[in-house]
């Protein structure tokens, strides 16, 4: 091969290199752009259809399958993962009544692919955290009549109340007739139906409560360590944006090191 065939096939290689980083820079660029452009905020158009989008409200792009939105409210400065089906009804268009059928509370966050999906209440208090894929529904059929189908026998819906300061762990499921209490963590795959007092850990299929927490024993059983910072340390940098939480991964990333033995990076170049 001559010296002149090997520069240009090098020169050729080069440039389509740079041709496929910059195709690829300009796809990247541009899904931020749509993402951007594509969440639903309380000054967006889509803002309009929903019974109640408080400020600061935010749906991530590529939205789920929302439908129902004058059957829905969210509160104040939650935040909706990509992915998130929310539904008031069975279909689009129906007229479903007066009141609210899906409540999310002010503060939440739904992670990413979560549905909810509500037929007569689904009331989700404030400040209500969801890992990814996690189902919370009102309703579920029947099987009583041993003649039919299952999914075609009548359902029947039965309320869900979420308390305020949940957490639910990813891929948990929310069944018809649940009540959580107020701070009810809520184990990952779990199944959950009935009611939970405040303060309790539940996880399981069918979830029960693993640990709560009473005035006079505190934690049972006992938490295995104490918090590395206080309760309200932690609420206060959970609302403060990202400085916030750049102060939290900083102080668990020292508290992390300090258990495993290794000095801080700060430490050690000081």
């Amino acid at each position: 091969m001559s010296p002149k065939r090997s520069i240009r096939q090098a020169l050729a290689a080069r440039a389509r290199q740079r041709a496929r980083q910059g195709v690829h820079t300009a796809v990247h660029t541009a899904w931020e752009w749509i993402q951007r452009h594509g969440e639903i905020t309380p000054h967006t158009p889509g803002r309009r259809k929903f019974a109640h989008l408080g400020k600061g409200a935010c749906i991530g792009f590529p939205i789920g399958a929302i439908y129902g939105e004058p059957w829905i409210s969210i509160g104040d400065h939650t935040l909706v993962g990509t992915h998130v089906t929310i539904s008031a009804g069975f279909v689009p268009g129906l007229d479903l009544g007066p009141d609210i059928i899906v409540r999310i509370g002010a503060s939440c966050s739904l992670g990413r692919g979560t549905h909810i999906v509500g037929h007569q209440s689904i009331d989700i208090g404030d400040d209500v955290f969801t890992g990814p894929n996690v189902y919370i529904t009102d309703q579920n059929h029947t099987y009583g009549d041993l003649h039919m189908p299952i999914g075609r026998q009548w359902p029947e819906n039965n309320p869900v109340v979420i308390g305020d300061g949940c957490w639910i762990g990813t891929g948990a499921i929310i069944l018809p007739g649940t009540r959580l209490g107020r701070n009810v963590a809520v184990a990952g795959g779990a199944v959950v139906r009935g009611e939970f007092p405040d303060h309790s850990v539940i996880g399981g299929v069918p979830a029960k409560i693993l640990r709560s927490h009473d005035k006079e024993n505190g934690w049972q059983p006992p938490l295995r360590k104490d918090s590395p910072i206080s309760l309200d340390d932690l609420a206060a940098l959970s609302v403060d944006g990202l400085e916030g939480l750049q102060i939290l991964q900083d102080r668990l990333r020292a508290e992390s090191a300090a258990r495993d033995g290794v000095r801080p990076l700060q430490e050690e170049a000081g």
